[in-house]
């Protein structure tokens, strides 16, 4: 199992309910999440906006630490590992960023950006590395040189990908990635992304708002409203037989070709 998470509970201070003396009230964004990750599955996590689909990657990849709970990685327990010991392990779980513009270093080239990461956790073959992620995302050899502002939007995403992948993890957590592009973009970056995943044997979390592009990817499907699980389920059975009325509400707002149609 990739993850096994359990009773998972995160708050945040409400700064702007604090009084003038003492601490700020917190409010309660995951309110007690459990699910199992198996390997190689493909799991994507919807939700209106607020919902926590965000912080619960976040709290994943501990890169917030939860209040309460549990998370193990691999059958490892990481919910509350220090930083030294995280520090080994952030090879093997990647995230790749809603906007490459805040993500990527505008002063470095692109083949500084792939190559910095895995410097860090001190691989060999670095610059083979790198020429061979820039392959497997469909960009040029010549890409290598070239700064983000050079680059479309699908372009910059795809460099995030590289990145991602030339560190050889065995989970990728992918923010709303397609968001920012056209349907044109979107529709190449998830075709390859699903290539890599199939390729690489890698276990991928997708976080949308979108289900049109979740249905195209993900095996399965986790759906959060107001930090909580409300229904899990295999891509086929939610679209096909929806049980939870948010997820029905959610499924009505996709824009349909054929204005006849309606989901269950």
């Amino acid at each position: 199992m990739m993850y096994e998470i359990r009773d998972l509970r995160l708050s945040f201070p409400d700064l702007a309910h604090k009084p003038l003396l003492g601490a700020a009230p917190r409010v309660e964004v995951l309110k007690g999440i459990s699910f199992d990750l198996p390997k190689g599955t493909v799991l994507g996590i919807v939700g209106g906006s607020g919902s926590g689909k965000s912080t619960l990657g976040r709290a994943m990849l501990r890169l917030l630490k939860p209040d309460a709970g549990s998370i193990r990685f691999d059958g490892t327990d990481i919910t509350h590992m220090d930083e030294d010991a995280l520090r080994g392990m952030r090879r093997r779980f990647q995230m790749i960023f809603q906007d490459p513009m805040s993500s990527l270093n505008p002063r470095r080239r692109v083949g500084g950006l792939i190559a910095g990461p895995m410097r860090l956790h001190r691989m060999d073959n670095v610059d083979a590395r790198v020429k061979e992620a820039l392959d497997m995302v469909g960009l040029p050899q010549s890409f290598a040189a070239r700064y983000p502002h050079e680059l479309s939007g699908g372009q910059r995403q795809r460099v995030g990908i590289a990145r991602a992948i030339a560190l050889r993890p065995d989970f990728i957590l992918a923010d709303e990635i397609v968001s920012g592009l056209d349907v044109s973009s979107q529709a190449q970056v998830l075709n390859f992304l699903g290539e890599l995943v199939r390729d690489l044997g890698l276990t991928l979390a997708f976080i949308s708002h979108d289900l049109s592009v979740i249905r195209r990817l993900c095996t399965r499907v986790l759906v959060l409203h107001q930090g909580e699980i409300v229904e899990e389920a295999d891509t086929a059975q939610l679209f096909d037989a929806p049980r939870a009325d948010y997820t029905r509400e959610l499924l009505s707002a996709i824009p349909l070709p054929d204005p006849h149609q309606r989901w269950v």
